[in-house]
Order: structure tokens, then C-alpha cells, then sequence
């Protein structure tokens, strides 16, 4: 096979742009929709539009109409902005990665018995694919769910359940960790969801006896801390992962 590398350009991190076709050239695809019908009028509008956007060299790929009275625009641009890739800091979660094997056993080893674990999709939200993929025994990308780990008790409560009946239910079964699973995200119903439940857990005397978990896709680890969480966990997070961490932070606290 033939060697590339001499002529594929490397990206600059210090000032990195979106890739479209060669490297840096700031390519980007956006797609935005007007409450006007579909015209030559609205076509204007929507390049104007990405032009107050910053892009240059506007091309609508494609106008459509949505509905009545709405037009859909697909639109490519160049962006000339760039950001310094080197001087992002995120917050995430840090604890290293185990295998169900090794949860177990730190589990047996170190506390001697079965870790609480419940799990539920709070308020309204009743979009359980992430709260299944990480709690249900088939688990998620080959990763098995807490339910097939012999030292944790994991339990599924399912969908729409409220904030003060999941506490109730932690109360009831002496929880060790409460996973949330956040998906509507609308006029920022997770966020007031996540940070109700919180008052509620300082309230009852549970927020420093459980170790509290939100997970969704517009769920960080940042957010979650910001609404009084212990942790969060975005898309793609298998159960492993929260395995991981609950034991080690478990841990820590026994250690304090």
C-alpha cells in the first residue's frame, strides 16, 4: 500500500478547524429549519443567516419543506475560526477501568457484600434505552449490564418515576447508588430534575449516604457535579465503566 503520510497535512492542534475535504479547510454542513415557507425569499434568509454565522462561501445543498409555513435548509460553508486544541481542559470522570470480574471480587474483598444499586428514568422521561444498557443483564457493546455482576444488586425501576419515590425506594432497600437517566432535555427539564432530586436527598438526611450517578446524552460529568451529583456519564459509556467507578468511590469513602 502507498504511503500518504508526506502528503496528507497535519492538523495544526493549536489552531484546529472543522475538516470537510483537505485538511483545515474548515468545511462544516449545517441544517436549520425557518418558519417561512420554502422561496426564493426564504433560500436569502438562510444564507444570510449562515453568513452571520461566520461561514464564507455559502452553497445550500438543499430547501425543503417541512410543513406548511416551515422550510428545512441544508447548508455548507467554511468557518474561519479556529480553537487551541492543546488548552481544552474537561472535567470527567476518573477511576480506572475493571472488568465484571474485578468489580466482583474488589466488592467480596473489600466490603464483604452486595452493593444496592437503583436505577431509574426520573420525572416524566420515560426513554429507558440508557438505563436498560447499563442495569439490564445483555448490557450494552458486548459490555455486560450491572444485573449480571454477582455482587451488585441492581435494580431496574423503569420509567417516569418520580423524584421522591425513588428515594422512598432507596430508603426501603438501603441503597448503596442511584443511577438517573436523563434523555428530554426541553426547556431544561433534566437539569431542574436532576438538581430536585438533590434537595430532596439533603432534605431526607441521603445525600451523603448514597452516591449519586446521572447518565444521558446531554449529560456530563461537569453538569452533573454542577446539579449535585457525585458523577456523570455520557453517550457510549458501557456498565463497565460504572462499575468502575462506584466501587473506587466507594472505596474512598470507606477509607474517609
Amino acid at each position: 500500500m502507498k504511503d500518504y503520510s508526506n502528503v496528507i497535512k497535519k492538523a495544526d492542534l493549536k489552531k484546529l478547524r472543522p475538516y470537510g475535504d483537505i485538511m483545515d479547510d474548515g468545511v462544516v454542513q449545517v441544517s436549520f429549519t425557518l418558519p417561512v415557507e420554502a422561496s426564493p425569499e426564504a433560500r436569502e434568509a438562510a444564507t444570510q443567516l449562515a453568513g452571520k454565522m461566520g461561514l464564507t462561501e455559502v452553497k445550500i445543498a438543499t430547501m425543503e419543506i417541512a410543513a406548511p409555513g416551515f422550510s428545512f435548509f441544508v447548508i455548507y460553508g467554511k468557518l474561519a475560526h479556529t480553537v487551541d486544541f492543546t488548552s481544552i481542559k474537561v472535567i470527567k470522570v476518573e477511576s480506572p477501568k475493571l472488568s465484571m470480574k474485578e468489580v466482583d471480587e474488589l466488592i467480596k474483598e473489600k466490603l464483604g457484600r452486595k452493593l444496592v444499586i437503583l436505577g431509574a428514568c426520573t420525572g416524566y422521561d420515560a426513554h429507558t434505552v440508557g438505563i436498560d444498557a447499563i442495569i439490564n443483564m445483555k448490557g450494552f457493546a458486548g459490555d455486560y449490564g450491572l444485573e449480571r455482576y454477582q455482587w451488585l444488586d441492581a435494580r431496574n425501576l423503569g420509567a417516569q418515576v418520580l423524584n421522591e419515590d425513588l428515594l422512598k425506594k432507596a430508603v426501603e432497600t438501603n441503597a448503596d447508588v442511584i443511577l438517573v437517566s436523563k434523555v428530554v432535555t426541553q426547556h431544561n427539564i433534566h437539569i431542574k430534575d436532576m438538581e430536585d432530586l438533590i434537595k430532596k436527598a439533603e432534605k431526607m438526611g441521603l445525600r451523603d449516604k448514597i452516591l449519586f450517578i446521572a447518565g444521558g446524552p446531554r449529560v456530563t460529568h461537569q453538569l452533573a457535579l454542577e446539579c449535585g451529583f457525585d458523577a456523570g456519564f455520557g453517550v457510549n459509556t458501557v456498565p463497565s465503566e460504572v462499575a468502575s467507578y462506584v466501587i473506587y468511590e466507594l472505596l474512598k469513602r470507606n477509607k474517609k
